[in-house]
């Protein structure tokens, strides 16, 4: 049920806001993963390449519509926070509206040149048809997720992140099983795991919507939801805009370097692939963490308690860093056991073995940029978050061009250029970070109100 997060010890609500995030986020990665692995294990390292090469593209398109829901649900935060529950109820209609029409627009496009998209990202000419295949039918799914992703945004906006875990918890286990189904029983391939991905979105859209009608009163909207309040409408998209502009900085530069990757090989391309799953599991809770500080602190920002603002953004500096540290001792010792759970191929294992080995000493400084972004968003500044995320993309990508091209770097270079743009985006934001402490957090009533 909701929650109001102004009241109480912070440690204890961020801990217990943030877990069902991470477990839910964990839960969604296990949702696309189990394309990767059971492709990569019941059809070949050519299908694991495959769905890997339109995963950069996927999520680019995925986090234009995710940036929607995250501005929506920072001004709701703000707004239940207030309890201006008008404006909340128009803002939630407002922002669903405006994301239907992107995601409906932008997955028929994308569904309609996908092998033409695949040619341009460079994709091996052997794989091209399996990947612009598994792109095209993802991309007809989209609208669905978008709407469990929104649905899910406003509850965690007013507290609530343990039912979009539920929700999701069965519709992930469904997506394993239709893979199974799909890909393992009935050889369908590439295209049995889209399709299975497709309706477990859609099933995930339906519970969370049913969910809405029948617990909270106060989002039985019916032919509101059809409303669009334009004072709204420009608020929810420049929150939105600049936060999908900031996502989809980081997902470029992500697109950019799987270019460089396949230039290497097929095997090259199968290790970037289960590499940038793992990397996912290993980011995503850092991220849930940064999440929850901008739940909080934008609920606390509408009852104009900036001390809490502060403390949760410190309490939640140190859960960032203590999670890096127990993350990457995992990765380290369990690397080539993780490779494993993708491909018996030993080429592509040995590749994404010394990946993970060098990443995992890496994985502090992400650490730090999520909490001071989870700041930013928390304040409404967002500005700077998508300043600072792309310097990161432009040094990754300017750093693995040389590294590959001109100092003759192989696999290596990946990581060693993630490190320069993670070092890059702390430079830019800690400065701006200490001037903002400095005010004691006032800013957010000017952006957020």
């Amino acid at each position: 049920m909701t929650q109001d997060l102004t009241k109480g010890p912070i440690l204890p609500q961020l801990v217990k806001f943030t877990l069902p995030l991470i477990a839910g986020n964990l839960l969604q990665l296990t949702y696309n993963a189990a394309d990767s692995m059971i492709a990569g294990r019941y059809i070949g390292k050519e299908a694991l390449a495959a769905i890997g090469t339109g995963n950069p593209l996927m999520t680019l398109v995925l986090l234009f519509t995710n940036g929607i829901c995250l501005g929506a649900g920072l001004l709701v935060s703000y707004q239940y926070g207030a309890k201006d529950h008008s404006t909340l109820k128009r803002q939630v209609s407002t922002g669903l509206c405006a994301g239907a029409v992107f995601s409906l627009t932008a997955g028929a496009m994308i569904a309609l040149f996908s092998r033409q998209i695949m040619s341009l990202l460079r994709v091996d000419p052997s794989i091209l048809s399996l990947a612009s295949g598994y792109l095209r039918i993802i991309m007809a799914g989209l609208i669905f997720s978008f709407i469990y992703n929104y649905l899910a945004s406003m509850l965690r906006a007013m507290g609530d992140s343990k039912t979009p875990l539920y929700f999701l918890a069965v519709s992930t286990g469904l997506n394993i099983a239709g893979d199974l189904l799909f890909v393992a029983y009935l050889r369908m391939g590439v295209t049995g795991a889209a399709l299975s991905t497709v309706i477990c979105e859609a099933l995930c859209a339906v519970f969370c919507w049913i969910y809405l009608y029948q617990k909270i009163p106060s989002l039985r909207l019916g032919k509101k939801w059809l409303v669009v309040d334009p004072c709204l409408l420009k608020k929810t998209l420049s929150f939105g805009i600049v936060t999908a502009l900031q996502q989809s900085s980081v997902q470029l530069g992500k697109i950019v370097v799987q270019g460089f990757v396949n230039t290497l090989g097929v095997t090259s391309a199968a290790a970037f692939n289960a590499v940038n799953r793992t990397d996912d599991f290993a980011i995503v809770p850092e991220q849930n963490i940064a999440h929850a500080m901008s739940s909080v602190m934008a609920q606390n920002a509408g009852a104009h308690k900036y001390n809490r603002v502060k403390e949760t953004f410190a309490w939640g500096i140190v859960l960032e860093l203590g999670f890096s540290f127990v993350i990457a001792a995992v990765l380290y010792m369990f690397a080539p056991q993780i490779m494993q759970l993708f491909t018996l191929d030993q080429g592509v294992i040995a590749e994404g073995t010394q990946y993970l080995h060098l990443i995992a000493f890496m994985y502090f400084l992400p650490a730090l940029t999520n909490g001071i972004q989870g700041y930013f968003r928390g304040i409404g500044d967002l500005r700077i978050t998508l300043v600072s995320s792309i310097i990161n993309m432009t040094v990754r990508c300017i750093t693995c061009w040389f590294l590959l091209y001109r100092f003759g770097f192989s696999f290596t270079a990946i990581p060693w250029s993630y490190l320069a743009g993670w070092a890059g985006m702390i430079l830019y934001e800690v400065p701006i970070l200490i001037r903002h402490l400095r005010k004691g957090g006032q800013d957010a009533e000017t952006a957020l109100k």
